[in-house]
């Protein structure tokens, strides 16, 4: 079980929040459906080598990312493509393309590795910032889990909206998708993930801890059960969104 160490923050931390952080820690350490247990972690250990790495200081101020040669740092769990997908992820997402994506399903990175390793990047990071903000260290990763992924991709994805294939916004929340959200009542920012179901629903139960669950998220007035009122939270996440340059 991981330690944690909101007890010695001078802030305050929602009990449900921290058995949220619970839940993906131990999420985490499982085989997911394109990854390995062991893999996941090391992808989350590489989520925070990113945020010191020299290379991505140096390629974030180059005029183009992708014809500056280096190294990255990190630990030697994975293979260069894989941590160079998600030091980019964190350090110079903005200039994410399509090419390059298509680029790196040719050289073994498939599309569903990318979406999941991209669920977990973003759930990982996601923590360690609310940490970061209570000026807490971050959290130790847990010790993964034996397994294979099952490698389970649901038939109904596609291409067409974004740079990867996702759910149909209509009819694609069916079959063993169908608690992903109510047919026609989904948005680019809950389809982005679909690709890998689970993926979407690990990021929507973080979500719901630390932001608003889907069907509050619908709810534009009334008691949230949070400290902030709707409109004060939109403030703080827009604001947040526009510093962090956010396509959405």
């Amino acid at each position: 079980m991981v330690q944690f160490a909101y007890d010695n923050s001078p802030y305050q931390v929602r009990a449900d929040l921290r058995q949220v952080y619970r839940d993906y820690w131990q999420t985490l350490a499982q085989p997911g459906n394109w990854w390995t247990g062991a893999e996941r972690v090391a992808i989350a250990q590489e989520t925070r080598n990113a945020l010191t790495c020299d290379f991505c200081a140096q390629r974030k101020q180059a005029l183009s990312p992708y014809n500056f040669a280096g190294e990255h740092q990190h630990s030697g769990a994975l293979d260069a493509l894989t941590v160079d997908a998600v030091h980019r992820i964190i350090t110079d997402q903005c200039r994410i393309t399509q090419s390059w994506i298509e680029s790196n399903a040719q050289q073994g990175l498939s599309e569903e590795k990318y979406v999941e390793l991209l669920g977990v990047v973003v759930c990982v990071f996601s923590i360690d910032e609310f940490n970061r903000a209570l000026d807490i260290p971050p959290e130790p990763l847990p010790d993964p889990q034996a397994g294979e992924p099952d490698n389970y991709r649901p038939s109904q994805a596609e291409h067409g909206t974004g740079f990867v294939p996702m759910l149909p916004e209509n009819d694609g929340a069916v079959g063993q998708e169908a608690d992903l959200w109510s047919n026609g009542r989904t948005a680019n920012v809950l389809r982005a993930l679909s690709l890998v179901p689970d993926a979407v629903r690990n990021w929507t139960h973080l979500s719901g801890g630390q932001y608003l669950g889907i069907k509050q998220v619908m709810m534009l007035k009334g008691d949230t059960g949070r400290s902030l009122n709707r409109m004060q939270m939109e403030i703080v996440a827009g604001r947040v969104s526009s510093i962090s340059e956010c396509f959405y």
